[in-house]
């Protein structure tokens, strides 16, 4: 409901009495005659416009949506935030320190202002944005309220203007006639004398002009165009108009407008937009609304959040989780259907013509081609491209292709996809990027399958965290019989790579023996680095290495990752062990009671005894001695060094316990640092285990059956050398 069915009789009175006053007497009726004619014909304008401009169905929508139903107030930047005049390195550098992966490198530096307040205040405007940013959405909802101000008590637009909607892409014709045009959709509800209607109506200042879409208009007609508003405006210049175009499609020429972009949407606005539309009395009562934003604010599904930013591609995510209440897992699929909508379904909707360069440019060959830009850019670690380099690029891809029609050139390639889809987009001055970094990490993810770059990816980028969601979306674009196998394997070598030091085989080797044949139900392998874990944890000359590698982050990811069903119960044991190595640290540096450390090294003691993750420690016996420690704890008037020395004691025990001794298990910053990211290649892994359609399920088991242990290729050296691990076995009793 666009809440105008109910005011559709006062509206259309106010409208009438309005109308009627510009023309006094139409032939020889008499005025009340007139007065219900203009009062049928303005019910027919109130009606008409509702029905041809209020209701929405875009991306094969099975049916229309009022506009009023989904629709999002929308916010402007400034003029001065359109396009900035940074350099392509200041345009980097900004991103990178704000991250902000939906608006890369837009400034932002005023505050964006409400659509309608800047229609209010603005006589001239036009309103400037990507494919699918909601700029016919727009001016048809202000042409709405326009409407409503017939009927004041409701009006939130402040002009009392008939409102007029003209599409510009039928501006085909060379000789122009805007006043026609709109006498005749007035004419078409029965107007009397619409021209002359028209005429008083232009001269008076009464109409509201909304000319929507200047970029669809024919190329070579649009000087044409662009000079008849110019000189329509200027002649009747106490009228109000708005229009849109496509940023990249705009090159000005209208001297009396103010340009202002459209925001992307942010929280609030996706959050009330999800809510509009999941607004029916079936999806209230399921409360479908709330669940949908609580998914799409999963960590899963950060990327996909990227694109609710964008208005067209929000309605795309709705129309999807509408379908299955859930966004699909492989992401691979929900980014190339989203990329379709770009390049292919949104033009067909909004019947552009496309130009004669498309005929040799299929969206397989345009596919191909920007997942080449965007590999590119990944590469050299760029997000940003002048237009010389993207033309670069375009020309000798389309030189390498024997297939390609020989007319297309560079230039007018990235000038089609610029303004038709806006997949590539000008944030600056001749700087250029992908409207979204999804887009640019699926292109790049896309670029990898087909030309199996990713075994370079993987060699030379696996643990920088600028590829992982590249690295994450290749796997379902793998859909070969032996695609991901290969991928998962090359992981797998890469990881193994990680280990090749002789400290680090042995920690895994204790890890391996320390887990081997314990009762409970966990992962074998979750055992194993819940075991490193703990031994880590307790070193704490290692605190400042195992901070800046973020090992034990790392560590416990994985350890989640191998094992989801016991995931909560892992997580909460393994933030116990890291408490207790914060209370022994601090107690010595805060001056704490050490009571703490060992209060929390009991309840750690009872929670692993109860996990029964580690076959070779003795929980009961740890647990007694640390009650005996208890009630030796030294009081706050004992020396720093007393206090260090019990401190000592306690860390003896577990290591005793354990079977390890931190003397003889010194690792260097470059050890750590290895097994930090041997922890976060398998937990990507794993992760990409899951993105894949086609995974062999003898490949994995024999990944998954040697994860966290030594690797085969190093195993000879590891036990050869195992010997020079010290195992303490001094009794417990002898270290309480």
């Amino acid at each position: 409901m666009t809440g105008l069915e109910l005011l559709a009789e006062p509206v259309a009175e106010g409208i009438a009495s309005f109308a009627v006053n510009l023309l006094p007497r139409v032939g020889s009726q008499a005025i009340s005659e007139v007065q219900n004619l203009f009062f049928n014909a303005s019910r027919k304008y109130v009606h008409t416009y509702r029905k041809r401009h209020c209701q929405l169905k875009v991306l094969g929508m099975r049916e229309p949506v009022d506009l009023a139903q989904v629709y999002t107030g929308i916010k402007f930047l400034d003029e001065d935030d359109i396009l900035g005049f940074e350099s392509t390195q200041a345009l980097e550098k900004q991103y990178r320190r704000t991250r902000f992966r939906s608006c890369i490198g837009r400034r932002n530096r005023n505050e964006k202002r409400s659509g309608i307040d800047v229609a209010n205040e603005k006589q001239y405007l036009m309103v400037l944005g990507g494919p699918g940013a909601g700029k016919s959405t727009f001016l048809r909802k202000l042409g709405l309220e326009a409407l409503r101000t017939f009927h004041h008590e409701q009006a939130v637009y402040h002009h009392r203007k008939i409102p007029v909607l003209l599409e510009l892409k039928r501006f085909e014709a060379d000789d122009i006639d805007i006043a026609m045009l709109i006498a005749e959709e007035f004419g078409n509800c029965g107007f009397p004398a619409p021209e002359e209607f028209v005429q008083q109506a232009l001269r008076q200042g009464k109409l509201l002009i909304l000319l929507d879409g200047l970029d669809e208009v024919p190329t070579e007609n649009l000087d044409n165009v662009i000079c008849t508003i110019q000189d329509f405006v200027d002649r009747y210049d106490q009228n109000r108009f708005v229009g849109s175009c496509r940023t990249a499609a705009y090159h000005g020429g209208f001297t009396r407008f103010s340009d202002v972009g459209m925001a992307d949407f942010d929280n609030d606005q996706i959050e009330q937009f999800i809510s509009n539309w999941f607004s029916s009395e079936r999806d209230t009562e399921g409360a479908i609304s709330k669940k949908c934003w609580k998914t799409l604010q999963e960590e899963k599904n950060r990327a996909a959040k990227e694109l609710a930013h964008t208005p067209l591609l929000l309605t795309f995510l709705c129309l999807v989780y509408d379908r299955s209440q859930r966004f699909p897992a492989n992401r691979s699929n929900l980014y190339q259907r989203a990329l379709r909508i770009l390049l292919e379904e949104w033009a067909a909707e909004k019947r552009i013509n496309r130009d004669e360069i498309y005929e040799g440019l299929s969206i397989e060959l345009e596919e191909s081609l920007l997942s080449e830009i965007a590999y590119a850019g990944f590469e050299s670690d760029q997000l940003f491209f002048s237009r010389r380099e993207l033309t670069a690029q375009i020309k000798d891809f389309l030189a390498s292709n024997l297939n390609v029609p020989k007319t297309l050139n560079g230039e007018a390639v990235l000038q089609a996809i610029e303004v038709q889809q806006g997949i590539l987009v000008e944030r600056a001055e001749d700087a250029y990027s992908f409207s979204h970094l999804t887009l640019q990490e699926y292109l790049t993810a896309q670029c990898l399958a087909d030309n199996r770059h990713w075994n370079k990816v993987i060699s030379n980028y696996v643990t920088d965290r600028r590829w992982r969601e590249v690295l994450l979306l290749t796997p379902g674009l793998l859909t070969g019989k032996q695609g991901a196998n290969h991928f998962l394997k090359t992981l797998k070598q890469r990881a193994n790579q990680c280990l090749s030091s002789i400290k680090l085989q042995h920690l895994v080797q204790w890890a391996t023996a320390a887990t081997a044949g314990s009762p409970g139900s966990f992962n074998p392998a979750a055992k194993r680095v819940s075991a490193i874990y703990l031994a880590l944890a307790l070193n704490r000359e290692l605190n400042r290495e195992l901070a800046r590698s973020h090992i034990l982050e790392r560590a416990r990811a994985l350890a989640l990752t191998i094992d989801p069903a016991h995931a909560h119960i892992i997580d909460i044991n393994l933030a116990r062990t890291l408490t207790l190595n914060h209370a022994l640290t601090r107690a010595h540096e805060y001056d704490l009671d050490i009571s703490r450390a060992i209060a929390r090294g009991i309840t750690l003691t009872k929670r692993f005894a109860r996990l029964n993750i580690l076959a070779t420690i003795n929980c009961l016996e740890l647990l007694k001695h640390l009650q005996t420690l208890k009630s030796s704890i030294p009081s706050q008037e004992t020396s720093e060094y007393q206090k260090q020395i019990f401190q000592a004691r306690v860390l003896k025990l577990w290591f005793n316990a354990l079977g390890i001794s931190p003397d003889d298990w010194q690792l260097s910053s470059a050890d750590v640092q290895a097994l930090a990211d041997y922890f976060y290649i398998c937990e990507l892994m794993i992760r990409c285990k899951q993105m894949a359609v086609r995974v062999s399920p003898e490949i994995w088991t024999g990944i998954e059956t040697q994860m966290v242990t030594v690797p085969t290729e190093h195993r000879a050296l590891a036990e050869t050398e195992w010997v020079g691990l010290n195992v303490l076995q001094i009794p417990l009793a002898q270290q309480a």
